[in-house]
Formats: structure tokens, sequence, C-alpha cells
């Protein structure tokens, strides 16, 4: 039986011409190839994350301390600042976080202000906390995802709303 070349059509041809190759590449077995391939690396990798098995020894050294609670400086809405519920007056702002820098100046302090306190007041008081000696201050702001303010009460005729 000869080998001979593929021609178009079912029989010989009478122009003796071959027929084209194929230039379509089949993809489907790379296809499958790599989805094999993402299996067994998807059930590999956790495997290479486990460590050697050791019997670690004991120790008596003092377990490592775990970050603080930051503290809160929080303005309302009639501009008084208060260190977490404690209302701290104008002449006790200063003493009170400088006692509280002193113990831990990398201590986080995080700024509250009430939407309705003048942007100003809020600089003040974040102003007042650099001065103290904290040195990671950051201000708290609610995410845009929460729900919207409710639009006020229209004012009746003569009057104001409440």
């Amino acid at each position: 039986m000869a080998m001979g070349s593929i021609r178009s059509g079912g029989g010989d041809d009478e122009d003796g011409l071959d027929a084209a190759p194929m230039s379509e590449i089949n993809v489907t077995p790379m296809v499958d190839v790599m989805l094999v391939l993402l299996i067994i690396f998807m059930v590999a990798a956790p495997l290479m994350t486990t460590g050697v098995p050791v019997q670690l020894p004991k120790t008596t050294a003092q377990k490592v301390a775990q970050a603080k609670k930051p503290l809160e400086i929080s303005i309302d809405k009639d501009g008084k600042p208060y260190l977490a519920k404690e209302e701290l007056t104008p002449d006790a702002i200063m003493p009170r976080l400088r006692a509280l820098a002193a113990q831990d100046p990398s201590q986080v302090m995080l700024v509250r202000g009430d939407r309705e306190v003048p942007y100003g007041k809020i600089m003040e008081v974040m102003g007042l906390v650099g001065q103290a000696g904290f040195t990671k201050v950051s201000l708290i702001a609610q995410s845009p995802g929460g729900a919207l303010p409710s639009a006020p009460a229209a004012a009746p005729a003569g009057g104001t709303a409440q």
C-alpha cells in the first residue's frame, strides 16, 4: 500500500493539484492541557506552603505585646472635644494629651469630627494632638456606602423647622 499526498475530493485529481495544508490550529487539546495543569497547581500550591514539621522548644520569655487599641478624640457638633467619653475642657486638653503621649508616643490617635463642625476646629484639635507628641494621627470618616442623611423637613408657613 503506497502512501500518497492528501488530495481534495474523493479520488484522484484530474488537474494534478494537491490540497492546501490546513491553516487552522486546533486549540481544544491545548486548553484541556492548560486546565489540567491549572488544577494540579491549585491543589499543589497549598501543600507547598506548609513548612517542615518541627517540635518547637519551650521558653519562659514573655509573649510579644499585641497592638494596642487606638485612642480616639472626638469633636461633637458643638465643637467640644472628648477623649473616649470624657469631655475635655480647653485648659485640660494639652496636659491630658501630653500625659498620654508620654506613656506611649507611638500610640495611634484617631480624630473623629461631627460633619457640622467647621474644618478649622478639627484641624485645631489635630494640631494639639501633634503638639502633644503623637506621631500617628488619623482622621475617621464614614464610608460613602453608608446611609445618606434624610432631607430636612420643610418649615411650616410663618415658622421655622425644628
